[in-house]
């Protein structure tokens, strides 16, 4: 099994799972390989490093956290980051980026172009009160905020419209 680290030219960052690294190129010649945020198929493999396992106590004194009050606030701590930790971290927030989006569209009823009509009637009790999604225009989502109907604005990424990874 070969474990790769791969990027669209947005730089959204992924693992690709493969049986052999001539799996890996078939797939990518076929276009079967796409990135899961924006479904761009040029894919690049980024450089990667072996995991290596070390203990708790040398973790901790390879990051340095350095007290706010160290450098003149109050708030909390500071913690600096090596690139190659603040790669693992952007992979990290991204999955769970995808993960909550993924969880909110599987809760939510999917109303396509009708989400303006069909949040007001919820709104003023003339349909059931669920969770909906649509498309609208920018102007009708301020006229629904102005009417006091909360909607949250999101891209409709790629990755969203199926759950197989």
């Amino acid at each position: 099994m070969k474990v790769y680290n791969l990027a669209c030219p947005l730089d959204h960052r992924f693992e690709g799972w493969f049986a052999s690294e001539e799996d890996c190129l078939a797939q990518q010649e076929k276009g079967m390989l796409a990135c899961p945020v924006c479904d761009s198929t040029h894919i690049t493999r980024m450089p990667s490093a072996p995991h290596i396992a070390k203990s708790t106590s040398t973790a901790l004194a390879s990051s340095k956290t350095v007290p706010n009050e160290d450098i003149g606030s109050s708030s909390g701590d500071v913690v600096a980051l090596t690139g190659n930790d603040h790669s693992h971290l952007e992979a990290q927030v991204q999955a769970a980026f995808l993960k909550g989006m993924r969880e909110l569209m599987g809760k939510s009823e999917d109303v396509g172009t009708s989400f303006a009509e069909e949040a007001r009637k919820i709104h003023y009790k003339e349909a059931p009160e669920r969770s909906i999604r649509g498309q609208t225009t920018l102007d009708e989502a301020e006229s629904l905020r102005e009417e006091g109907i909360e909607v949250l604005a999101v891209p409709l990424l790629p990755a969203f419209k199926n759950t197989l990874q």
